[in-house]
């Protein structure tokens, strides 16, 4: 139930933890900033930074807000035999549709995310064509992702835990003050997102905040027609060069508008113009990955419970509250309601699940799926030999902002 023992050895102190954090509040502030708060140098910030890239699968990745970016989400459970799975698991991991790609109970069973455009033909090729081919696989279960309580935006609080309160607000507002960087109001207690602000206009300047994801709508024709919104959803119709900066931030929050640019093939200051808007409109947001073993979570296992309708949105909204889940989620199938628990232990994980999770009598069933290895996160694979991205590169002098 660990991944990766390697990382358990990593040893962090506060300015380690103290970066994490901050970059879980912004994913793109300067590292003068974040030096500021931490009362530190923006050269040890940087240098903490390229140490975590390489020793704790740090990163941080633009990613799309599904409801937003017209997506729909479906968790896969595969079984498949002991001398396929592996293999099984990597060729999912390489698919630019797929995320959080997991070895789980026992190394039989393979968790994985598959993102699909919103629609009434949106159930994935993977799950109709690709996946009935693949010799090896035993059972296979589909369940759609309906509601999102924790998760995306609000993530594991156990990254969560060393900045004061006065630290956290300062990077908040030098985010929020900014137009450039503003981002919607987080989800309130009860787990639902707020209403997305309106479009503001956009001045051509520096941006220091954005995300990614994997493109769903069809491109637009015109690559530099601004972002609108679509009359029957309620959210934007991307244009083409919406879909690059996305699909450029998957692979690093962190690019240069440099980078972007080139990427994009538009200018720097249409990067930071479109950036903004994704941003504003709540269309995209920020996530750091790290190894959860390196901040003392070694033991990790999804959760699969049922529970009756009328009561899932009050359990789902207490268990977005606890500490030790990464995410909790309504879903179709079997059973409705999924949780990602990271814990210190296999001794912690058997304390909440008889403890917390125990005193709720509306969760009728549990199965517990210990999960042994995350061989894809939330953003896509990194080849190996890839060249470091510029903003961790030692060959730059200060590769600490988005500009």
């Amino acid at each position: 139930m660990t991944d990766g023992f390697v990382r358990e050895m990593l040893t962090l102190d506060d300015v380690d933890r103290g970066l994490i954090h901050a970059l879980s509040i912004d994913g793109r502030a300067p590292f003068g900033r974040i030096a500021e708060v931490l009362g530190t140098s923006a050269q040890t910030v940087a240098r903490r930074y390229r140490r975590l890239r390489a020793e704790a699968a740090l990163r941080v990745v633009g990613l799309p807000n599904p409801d937003r970016a017209g997506q729909t989400q479906w968790m896969i459970r595969l079984t498949a035999t002991p001398s396929t799975v592996r293999d099984l698991a990597h060729s999912l991991a390489r698919r630019a549709d797929t995320s959080w790609v997991k070895l789980a109970s026992g190394g039989t069973e393979i968790f994985a995310v598959i993102h699909a455009p919103s629609g009434a033909q949106a159930v994935p090729s993977l799950l109709l064509h690709d996946i009935p081919r693949r010799a090896g696989i035993t059972a296979v279960s589909a369940h759609c992702l309906l509601h999102t309580y924790l998760g995306g935006p609000t993530g594991w609080r156990g990254r969560l835990e060393t900045l004061t309160d006065q630290q956290q607000q300062q990077l908040a507002q030098a985010r929020d003050t900014d137009p450039q960087t503003r981002r919607p109001s987080p989800p309130d207690q009860s787990g639902h997102p707020p209403s997305p602000p309106p479009h503001p206009s956009v001045r051509q300047s520096t941006l220091t905040d954005p995300s990614v994801g994997q493109p769903s709508p069809p491109p637009h024709p015109s690559a530099d027609q601004p972002t609108s919104t679509h009359p029957s959803a309620g959210r934007p119709t991307l244009a083409r060069v919406d879909h690059d900066l996305i699909d450029a931030l998957r692979h690093d929050g962190r690019a240069t508008h440099a980078d972007l640019a080139a990427a994009t093939g538009v200018s720097q200051a249409t990067v930071a113009r479109r950036l903004a808007e994704l941003r504003a409109s709540g269309t995209i947001f920020f996530d750091v990955e790290v190894a959860p073993a390196v901040l003392g979570a070694t033991t990790q296992a999804l959760l699969w419970m049922s529970v009756q309708p009328g009561d899932l949105d009050r359990v789902a909204t207490t268990l977005a509250g606890h500490r030790e889940l990464a995410l909790v989620a309504a879903t179709t199938g079997r059973t409705n309601l999924l949780a990602n628990a990271l814990c210190r232990s296999p001794a912690d994980l058997h304390d909440y699940l008889t403890h917390r999770l125990g005193g709720l009598n509306a969760i009728h069933t549990l199965e517990t799926a210990p999960v042994l290895h995350t061989v894809k996160a939330a953003g896509p694979l990194i080849p190996t030999g890839t060249r470091a991205p510029s903003s961790m590169r030692t060959d730059t002098k200060f590769p600490d902002r988005a500009s």
